[in-house]
């Protein structure tokens, strides 16, 4: 049923329609609760409006957000335009780049949780009708759309664009370019003056990291899954583009309201197929298979990585964007944005055209809609077609064997026949194993081992660039492994595989090594094993403790303590799926 705006009579007393946010709106008895709101400057008429909450991550923390009053008000104003009452709150942040190898790297994916959180927490508790979710960083996009699928209230999702490429030395840069020339510092293949500059040149403004990182890759994401509309992702954060995109989506959650269209009536089995197809061909971030799995739980969907495995087999990879290629967001968004990936996988019967989106329309129904360049005039350096794909199939490979009975996460940059044998290098947190690498240590065909670093360990599975690309930036792009149960940077490649489950800290199988173990990685076989047999495997394991918390109070050990495993997202709310 529609739900309509109801209005109060001179009495005060309800006409029809059932908003809930009527509650603290309606009737003598709210007359507190009015008065409160007139305090703030509503008036009559916004008052017997849909009230729509916008939360907004603002902060000077990250350039991914610094941005974002902008983007909200804008918002703001689409929904005021459309006839709502938009509430502005904020939620918090974590820069991942910034917070990259450091113990700080810890809050990052805890702030996903806290984010989901908090705004189930306002709208539940201002009885908000709608919400239009802005998002800017790394975590705020997942957090942003789970606490949307959770409360089920109408939702537009709201990203806040990627940065603009730096320019180098007559060369595109981005922040993967500074974190790799960190490790050729450390070789001494560039002075520290060069490196000097680089840092100066590669972040030229607002806006999430440039390439198919996690940022980017998860608004790509939230086009495929239908909660923002075709054609948002692509805009540059310093765009007016970015502002025509968060009023439009202001506009557009006031027709959800009408038509009653919730996330529940927006996600299926086959929304979350889109994103990994789409993620297959974009060769988008691991971080999308620990999302995509929580969003996925949130919206009672069985995922299991396992999905990945058959969508990627049968989907080619074929944008040429950072890390594996050498284009960035805006790059795609000048050839048309998401749409003309989409479109190329639909035309491929590579996507179920029949899922919803947010607008009411199906996914083929919207693409039909845009005006979109043809095939022709897009540029084949950057976008290739599926007969004549990059690889012939999709970027992330989940890899299992006796290190990670329950999968392990790995994104395809360089040879996708890769195999790879050598001796375990053990660590037992990402400091040690960085400076190790610092160092000058590594020898060709090592496998570098970091445990104790997943949801639970860590706690709150850090991202491991750093570490990744100092081992790049020496030259190891393609003959050292690295594997550990904590993740990667969207920025993060070469043969680095993440998200070993079980995790150490629980007894997966990854606390049983020791320095000298051999270790095998095989990705057209997509297994990662030791060749220890299953009788030594097990004796070690009886014989391994459980190593203490590393945090006994506070917000690290309330979210270390309920995390579940990453092979389902890693996810905390208590009433989805966990292990």
């Amino acid at each position: 049923m529609s739900q309509q705006p109801q209005h109060r009579d001179a009495e005060g007393s309800e006409k029809d329609g059932n908003l809930r946010s009527r509650e603290v709106t309606d009737g003598p008895d709210r007359a507190p609760h009015r008065s409160m709101f007139r305090a703030m400057g509503f008036d009559d008429d916004a008052l017997e409006s849909p009230m729509v909450g916008v939360p907004n991550p603002a902060a000077d923390v990250t350039p991914c957000n610094v941005h974002l009053d902008s983007v909200a008000d804008a918002a703001i104003e689409g929904v005021e335009g459309a006839g709502g009452m938009p509430i502005e709150f904020g939620t918090v942040t974590v820069s991942d780049a910034i917070s990259m190898g450091t113990e700080g790297m810890k809050a990052s994916l805890i702030s996903r949780e806290v984010i989901a959180d908090s705004v189930e927490l306002v709208s539940f508790g201002e009885r908000m009708d709608a919400l239009v979710t802005v998002a800017g960083c790394d975590k705020n996009l997942p957090g942003m759309m789970m606490a949307a699928i959770r409360t089920d209230l109408p939702s537009v999702f709201v990203y806040g664009g990627t940065i603009l490429p730096g320019h180098h030395e007559g060369r595109d840069v981005t922040v993967q370019d500074v974190f790799e020339g960190v490790g050729a510092y450390s070789q001494g293949d560039i002075s520290r003056e060069e490196l000097d500059s680089l840092e100066r040149d590669a972040c030229p403004g607002a806006g999430s990291c440039a390439g198919m990182y996690t940022a980017n890759t998860m608004a790509s994401m939230s086009e495929a899954l239908g909660l923002a509309p075709l054609g948002s992702a692509s805009a540059p954060a310093e765009s007016d583009a970015r502002l025509d995109v968060a009023r439009r989506a202001g506009e557009a959650v006031m027709h959800c309201i009408e038509e009653d269209l919730r996330p529940s009536d927006v996600l299926s089995k086959e929304s979350f197929e889109n994103a990994i197809a789409l993620q297959m061909a974009l060769g988008g971030s691991t971080n999308a298979v620990l999302h995509l799995p929580a969003l996925a739980a949130e919206a009672g969907i069985d995922l299991s990585l396992q999905d990945f495995n058959e969508i990627g087999a049968r989907t080619p990879h074929i944008c040429h964007l950072r890390p594996g290629g050498a284009g960035v967001m805006a790059d795609l968004h000048e050839q048309g944005g998401v749409p003309v990936v989409l479109r190329r996988l639909l035309d491929a019967g590579l996507l179920h055209g029949d899922a919803m989106t947010v607008t009411g329309k199906t996914l083929e129904e919207s693409l039909a809609a845009l005006d979109l360049p043809e095939d022709s005039a897009i540029d084949s350096d950057l976008v290739q077609t599926v007969e004549n794909p990059i690889h012939d199939e999709g970027a992330i490979k989940v890899l299992s064997g006796n290190l990670a009975p329950d999968g392990a996460v790995l994104k395809v940059t360089g040879d996708d026949k890769l195999h790879h044998e050598g001796p375990a290098r053990v660590f037992e947190d990402e400091e040690s194993a960085m400076k190790w690498v610092q160092e000058g240590n590594i020898e060709s065909g090592d496998v570098i081992i970091i445990r104790n670093e997943g949801p639970r360990g860590g706690p709150g599975m850090r991202e491991m660039l750093g570490v990744t690309a100092a081992v790049v930036g020496q030259g190891h792009e393609d003959d050292v492994a690295l594997i550990t149960d904590g993740r990667f940077s969207g920025a993060t490649r070469g043969p680095m595989i993440g998200h070993a489950a079980p995790e150490a800290f629980v007894g997966g199988p990854i606390a049983a090594l020791e320095d000298g173990d051999t270790v095998r990685v095989d990705v057209p076989d997509r297994t990662i094993e030791t060749d220890l047999s299953d009788e030594e495997l097990d004796s070690r394991l009886d014989a391994w403790e459980q190593p203490e918390a590393n945090y006994q109070s506070g917000v690290l050990a309330k979210y270390g303590r309920d995390f579940g495993s990453a092979a389902n997202g890693a996810v905390t709310n208590p009433g989805v799926k966990r292990d």
